[in-house]
C-alpha cells in the first residue's frame, strides 16, 4: 500500500501527493445556462482532500459538441468564472484540478446543439438514431482551434491542467476510427491521415499551454483501446497512436477501461492485459493512468502491478467520497452504495444512478 500513497512526479515540474486520481465522471448537474451548479461545487469539494488529482466531468469546447444534459461549458469566455469556481473548489482540498475538454461528435444530442446540427468525421448515425453530417475541412480546423481556446480558458480560470477526451467514441475517436471516418481528404483514408485530427489537437493545446502557462500546466490525453466493430479501432491501432502521443510534450496518458483487468481482443501480440500492453510500449516515457472497477485497495495495488503509474477511482468515489483518506488510515470502505453515508452527490446525478441499476454497486 505504501507505493499508492507516495508522492509521484508527472514531470520535473508537477508532483502529486499520491498516486490516486479521481476519474472524470459526467454529473448531468450544471445550471440551465451550462455554468457549474452549487451542487457540483459541493460534490468536488467533498472529494478534493483525498486523491492527488481530480479530473472534472467533460466540458464541451464547441456549441455543437454538447453530449449530455447538464454538461458544463468551456466554449465561450463568459464561462471562465464558472470554470474558476470548479478549479478553486478542487484546489482548496489540495488536489490538482484538471478540466476534461470534449466534443461529442455524433454522440451529441440533437436538442442540445444549435439547430439540431449534429456533426461527425463523416455522415454517421447518431446516438438518437438520426444522421450526423460530416464536418467540412474548414469546420474541422475550427474545432481543432476550439480545443486550444478551451485550454486558454482553463488556464485563465486557474486550472492546473486539461485532459483531452479522445476516448469513449466521442469526436476525436470518431476521426481515428475507420468505422466512423470515411473521409477522403487530409483527415481520412490511411491510418496516418485518421491520426492527424487527434495529433493536431494535441499540438494546438500544447501551443496554447506554451503561450499562456508554464511547464507546470498539465496536459493529459484519454483514449479507448479497442472498438467491437470489424473496421473499428484494434489494439494495434491504439499502439500506433499511443506511440505518437508519447513523442509529444503531453504530461500523461489515460486509458479508458470498464475494468482494469480487461484483456485485448484484437492484437497481433495475442491476448494480454490492456494496461500492461500499453505500459510495455510506453516503457516509462509517459505516466499512465489506469482505471476501471477499482473498489478496494487490493484492486488498486493490482492495477499498479499490471503497469499503471497512477490509479483512477470513479464509482468508488461516488460510493465513498473519502475513500482515499479512509484507506490511508486503514479504515474499512464501502464497495457498494449505502444510503446512510452522505455521498454529497448532485441530485441529477443521483437520479441518473438510480435509473441505471447495477452500474454503481448498491443501486
Amino acid at each position: 500500500m505504501k507505493a499508492l500513497f507516495e508522492k509521484v512526479k508527472l514531470n520535473e515540474k508537477v508532483e502529486l501527493r499520491n498516486r490516486f486520481v479521481m476519474a472524470p465522471m459526467t454529473t448531468y448537474s450544471a445550471n440551465e445556462d451550462d455554468t457549474v451548479s452549487d451542487e457540483e461545487i459541493a460534490y468536488y469539494k467533498e472529494r478534493a482532500s483525498g486523491a492527488g488529482m481530480i479530473i472534472t466531468a467533460c466540458a464541451y469546447v464547441a456549441a455543437n459538441g454538447k453530449a449530455f444534459p447538464g454538461q458544463i461549458a468551456a466554449h465561450e469566455d463568459h464561462y471562465i468564472p464558472s470554470l474558476q469556481k470548479i478549479a478553486q473548489a478542487i484546489q482548496q482540498g489540495g488536489a490538482k484540478a484538471v478540466l476534461q475538454i470534449h466534443h461529442g461528435g455524433r454522440q451529441s444530442l440533437q436538442h442540445l446543439v444549435p439547430n439540431g446540427d449534429v456533426v461527425s468525421a463523416s455522415a454517421a448515425i447518431t446516438i438518437e438514431k438520426n444522421e450526423a453530417r460530416p464536418l467540412t475541412l474548414d469546420e474541422t480546423k475550427q474545432i481543432i482551434k476550439a480545443y486550444g481556446e478551451a485550454t486558454r480558458r482553463a488556464i485563465q480560470a486557474g486550472f492546473d491542467g486539461v485532459e483531452i477526451h479522445g476516448a469513449n467514441t466521442y469526436l476525436i475517436q470518431q476521426f481515428y476510427s475507420a468505422f466512423t471516418n470515411k473521409r477522403i481528404d487530409e483527415y481520412g483514408g490511411t491510418i496516418d491521415k485518421r491520426m492527424r485530427f487527434p495529433l493536431e489537437i494535441v499540438e494546438e493545446v500544447l501551443k496554447v499551454k506554451n503561450t499562456y502557462a508554464d511547464e507546470s500546466f498539465i496536459v493529459g490525453y484519454r483514449f479507448s483501446p479497442e472498438e467491437p466493430e470489424e473496421d473499428g479501432i484494434t489494439m494495434d491501432h491504439t499502439i500506433m497512436l499511443v506511440d505518437e502521443l508519447a513523442k509529444t510534450e503531453l504530461t500523461y496518458l489515460h486509458i479508458s477501461l470498464g475494468d482494469f483487468r480487461s484483456e485485448t481482443h484484437r492484437f497481433e501480440k495475442g491476448q494480454q492485459n490492456r494496461i500492461s500492453a500499453i505500459q510495455n510500449l510506453l516503457d516509462g516515457r509517459k505516466p499512465l493512468i489506469g482505471v476501471g472497477s477499482i473498489y478496494t485497495v487490493e484492486e488498486a495495488e493490482h492495477a499498479l502491478q499490471l503497469g499503471a503509474d497512477l490509479v483512477a477511482l470513479g464509482r468508488a468515489l461516488l460510493i465513498e467520497p473519502h475513500w482515499v483518506e479512509k484507506v490511508e488510515k486503514g479504515e474499512q470502505v464501502h464497495t457498494a452504495y449505502n444510503e446512510n453515508i452522505d455521498t454529497v452527490l448532485p441530485s441529477p446525478l443521483l437520479k441518473r444512478l438510480q435509473s441505471r441499476p447495477g452500474w454503481v454497486p448498491g443501486f
